[in-house]
């Protein structure tokens, strides 16, 4: 089990501990109190003894792997939205407005009757450019124009900070293919491990293959195949780590010659970047590999492969032999859920993912006005103006050391509420007529907006989150 429980209970017993018998008993009342089980000896257990009574309160619910004080606050937060979106679909909203955007997404995704009628056909363009494929240059130009749709393939690509030159934007390559979690799925042995690849490999990507409309179990092995390939040349989560180790720089053309079968300058050029003469490549020897796999496997292999590799993406917005099955798996088999959220939430959550700053917008309009943001705004400056008397009286602390503080706190950018500007969705097309083909919409802009950074400058004004998101954090670099 895990539970994410806020480390104030834990540090409310110290407090509790420290006072005399009197304030003890006054403070049966308090939230920290009741959620503590005193039937626990703190020396045997401390988690139990501090957190024991909320555990007991509140079961992890079936649909969920996990539960704690964020997923309280996220369900309230959903509720929120939920009725933002009941709302936004009943409104006969202006063609183009975020509300008609999020109303018809809201629709389309709990429209399970033309969803079931769709099938497999939401999904039939990309389909069929994977069923037009007759060469291996056909199967690099389908992988790179899927990269465009969402569909992460065998090209892991985008565009991000460089981390030895933070005001540049570079064009990133890292390892990708699997359709497990990571390597060691491929090849570890312990019970656990080998049960879920065993699951994978003879009964999900089979059942899903068929589901598409291939039906020769043969094509599930060939597709375990070269993903096992694959895996063989990635790295380990450990060695992902190693932050200098998976910063390799290059010219493309020093890549073209690790690749000789892959040009690259022509793969960028379909997936819309025009301007990328170096690139960052976080590990080298999968691209290497991924060379020699596609001489070895042959084109129908890896068009049984790519049209895996999408079915699996877009699994959770087809009919529900697709949907189940990926639940089956996904959500059960690799996550240990037993049951599945209801639909609005899941419609919710994909709707949160793919313009989640659009939807904030209505959210922040609904429940968050600027008069909120700038009473927190003051605040914030003034924990910054305490910080700097705080460091201006430090006997310990050199001027020269006391300057450099003063500038990182004066240089950090404090982000509040919701964004100053917010991005731009007047070019995503969202629609009632289709679930999938909204979520392919979205995915598309992301990706567009996303490679458009290459060559500009750190845009520091934007948000990594939502304004509806439950958090908070610290951004080195924005």
């Amino acid at each position: 089990m895990n539970f994410k429980l806020l480390t104030c209970f834990s540090f409310g017993i110290f407090v509790l501990a420290m006072q005399p018998v009197s304030a003890q008993i006054k403070t049966a009342n308090d939230p920290v109190y009741q959620n503590m089980d005193q039937s626990v000896k703190p020396g045997d257990n401390f988690f139990e003894y501090a957190n024991g009574g909320w555990i007991k309160k509140n079961p992890i619910p079936a649909a969920y792997s996990s539960w704690g004080i964020g997923n309280v606050v996220g369900e309230d937060l959903r509720d929120r939205l939920k009725k933002i979106n009941e709302d936004a679909e009943k409104a006969n909203a202006t063609k183009g407005t975020n509300t008609q955007k999020i109303g018809d997404f809201y629709f389309s995704g709990i429209d399970t009757v033309t969803i079931e009628k769709l099938g497999i056909n939401a999904i039939k363009a990309p389909l069929d450019r994977i069923n037009q494929i007759k060469t291996k240059q056909d199967v690099l130009d389908v992988a790179a124009y899927l990269n465009t749709v969402g569909v992460r393939s065998f090209v892991g690509l985008g565009v991000g900070q460089d981390a030895k030159n933070s005001v540049k934007m570079m064009l990133h390559l890292r390892q990708a293919g699997i359709g497990l979690p990571n390597r060691d799925y491929y090849f570890k042995t312990d019970a656990r491990t080998t049960k879920i690849r065993n699951d994978y490999a003879q009964m999900h990507l089979p059942t899903m293959l068929k589901l598409s409309g291939l039906t020769d179990p043969a094509v599930a092995n060939a597709v375990f195949s070269i993903e096992k390939s694959l895996a063989d040349s990635s790295r380990t989560l450990v060695a992902l780590r190693d932050q200098y180790k998976n910063y390799n720089k290059m010219p493309v053309a020093k890549l073209n010659l690790l690749t000789p079968h892959i040009n690259w300058t022509n793969l960028f050029q379909k997936m819309g970047i025009e301007k990328a003469d170096t690139v960052i490549v976080g590990q080298p020897e999968y691209y290497v590999e991924l060379d020699k796999a596609l001489q070895q496997y042959p084109v129908a292999d890896w068009k049984a492969y790519l049209r895996w590799k999408l079915v699996s993406s877009y699994a959770s917005m087809l009919s529900k032999d697709f949907e189940n099955e990926n639940f089956r798996f996904s959500g059960t088999v690799l996550s240990g859920r037993k049951e599945q959220l209801p639909r609005w939430k899941r419609v919710l959550d994909n709707e949160g993912g793919l313009m989640g700053e659009l939807l904030g917008q209505l959210f922040v309009k609904e429940y968050f006005p600027a008069s909120s943001k700038k009473r927190y705004e003051d605040m914030v400056e003034a924990i910054r103006t305490s910080y700097r008397e705080h460091i201006a009286k430090l006997d310990w602390m050199s001027p020269e050391t006391k300057q450099k503080a003063l500038l990182k706190l004066n240089t950090i950018n404090p982000k509040v509420g919701f964004p100053d500007k917010w991005k731009d969705f007047s070019n995503l097309q969202i629609s009632r007529v289709s679930y999938a083909q909204n979520v392919m919409n979205g995915r598309h802009w992301q990706y567009l907006e996303n490679i458009h950074k290459l060559g500009k400058p750190v845009d520091h004004t934007e948000w990594n989150m939502t304004p509806q998101t439950y958090n908070a954090n610290y951004s080195p670099s924005n």
